[in-house]
């Protein structure tokens, strides 16, 4: 059995969890659970990050401590991931000691190798980003990543001499085009390495933020935050010699939002470099939402918020609507219109009308019992062919992450079925001796193709899906029966009891 290793960044446990969180992880748990239909062994990881100067502040204006504060801001990302019905393999925090313990580890280890060395840094701080920037950096004197007011600071810090695999990152990238995706974001990445590449200030002064790991080298320093943060894709899996026996890694999308691309491409990359181990093979930068046109923003009072969301319309709608509403690499706009346009045209029109039409087809005609298939026509080689075509297009599309695209595909099939039973006209063949006979057939492959639009569908709407199959008396789980299942037509066993038709 193959190994599949997919990640999203660990989300910071300040924030309060919004769409943009949820976009992410449902991405990832669409392509892991895509891969356990093929038979692979999948560890897929999504976290907090729970360091930093923020979390430091907000638990002082609450008036406990920075571990009390963090304790209980987690558990609102854990539950939000069990609400959405994400099927991660582990949850990681930064605070846990198996991540503490790789972070001092693969500090003291650049450390000796002298990729670390202490400094003096002069330059412009931002706390909200809690991030250093140059002069040439700020615009309008600004921060450039959040547009908030920097303050210049002098002190010594200690560097990771990231500057110095400047060139084995630029051929990395160049020789390798599947490492960052999309193609825009790449050429993102190589346009910031024209630019002559800084050691990386890996650091903090413990007198002005004592809420990190300390250094091992050094108790009076923490970390930096990103430097610590990135380490939870391989800490999770214990030692560096426990990561290289794991058999996960490199791992195979490292899915992140296209504001932390810097970070990973170029920070997590070189870093992975310095301790001797391969990037990811697939770094994927996604868009951002906006909302009705405009940037989501607690001042606007417009932050869409995925528990509410998924209240009101369903945890399958949110799931659907998200990676179908526009390509994953680009930005998109998030309207409770388009939202509710999703709901009735795709999945209660479409999809819900074709299995209740069905199932209730199979009621009438042969009180819920699946028929044997008994005639051969074009039509029905027709549907085959298409089912096939679908199959082997969405098999494809998942290495490029085109969520939309597959979802676009299988609703080829959804719309070739309607079609088939519209052509067929189930209806009329009911009249006749003649045509009961060819009614079994058109009956049987209106399911069969419903069969295997659950199996497909089923990394995207995993609870509707379940529900599609339990209506056609399939009592094998989805997991089981597995993409293998579609390799030829004809899985559904005649004979099988339907249910009775409700509403996905």
């Amino acid at each position: 059995m193959k190994n599949f290793y997919i990640t999203t960044p660990i989300y910071y446990v300040n924030d309060i969890p919004h769409i943009g969180h949820a976009y992410t992880t449902i991405a990832a748990d669409v392509a892991a659970r895509f891969k356990r239909l093929e038979g692979y062994k999948v560890f897929f990881l999504t976290g907090t990050d729970e360091h930093g100067q923020k979390v430091q502040q907000a638990a002082k204006d609450l008036n406990v401590t920075p571990q009390q504060h963090v304790d209980k801001l987690h558990q609102r990302f854990k539950e939000l991931w069990v609400k959405l019905n994400i099927s991660n393999s582990d949850f990681i925090r930064t605070t846990e000691e198996r991540h503490k313990r790789l972070v001092c580890d693969i500090l003291q280890t650049l450390h000796e190798k002298d990729e670390i060395y202490r400094d003096s840094y002069e330059g412009w701080y931002c706390t909200p980003c809690e991030r250093f920037w140059t002069e040439k950096d700020l615009q309008e004197g600004n921060c450039p990543d959040c547009q908030r007011k920097v303050e210049k600071i002098k002190e010594y810090n200690y560097f990771f001499r990231m500057g110095k695999y400047q060139d084995w990152l630029i051929e990395k990238i160049k020789n390798d085009p599947h490492f960052i995706l999309p193609a825009s974001r790449r050429n993102e990445v190589l346009g910031f390495l024209e630019k002559p590449l800084e050691d990386l200030c890996i650091s903090r002064p413990k007198s002005r933020l004592p809420w990190g790991i300390p250094l091992p080298f050094d108790e009076e320093y923490v970390t930096y935050v990103w430097f610590d943060a990135l380490i939870n894709y391989i800490s999770v899996h214990g030692s560096l010699d426990d990561i290289r026996a794991s058999g996960y890694w490199p791992s195979d999308h490292n899915m992140v939002g296209k504001d932390i691309l810097t970070t990973h491409a170029v920070y997590w990359s070189t870093m992975l470099k310095a301790i001797g181990l391969e990037p990811p093979k697939n770094i994927f930068a996604h868009g951002w939402w906006t909302v009705n046109g405009q940037k989501m923003s607690k001042s606007l009072h417009n932050v869409v918020e995925p528990n509410q969301l998924a209240d009101q319309f369903g945890v399958d709608v949110i799931r659907y609507f998200l990676l179908r509403e526009v390509p994953f690499g680009l930005d998109g706009d998030f309207s409770h219109k388009a939202l509710i346009g999703r709901l009735n045209s795709d999945l209660a029109n479409n999809l819900g009308n074709l299995l209740n039409r069905s199932v209730n087809m199979m009621k009438k005609y042969f009180n819920g019992t699946i028929p044997e298939p008994a005639t051969k026509g074009e039509e029905d080689i027709a549907l085959k062919k298409k089912a096939q075509e679908v199959i082997d297009e969405v098999r494809k599309l998942y290495d490029e992450l085109a969520f939309n695209k597959i979802l676009q595909k299988i609703w080829e099939l959804v719309d070739t079925t309607n079609q088939y039973i519209d052509k067929t006209g189930p209806w009329n063949l009911a009249k006749t001796d003649e045509g009961k006979e060819r009614l079994k057939t058109v009956m049987y492959n209106a399911a069969e193709s419903l069969r295997i639009l659950g199996v497909l569908l089923f990394p995207f709407m995993p609870k509707s899906c379940e529900s599609l199959m339990q209506q056609l008396g399939v009592e094998k789980k989805i997991e089981e029966q597995a993409m293998a299942s579609l390799d030829n037509w004809g899985g559904l066993t005649s004979g099988t009891q339907t249910q009775k038709a409700k509403q996905l």
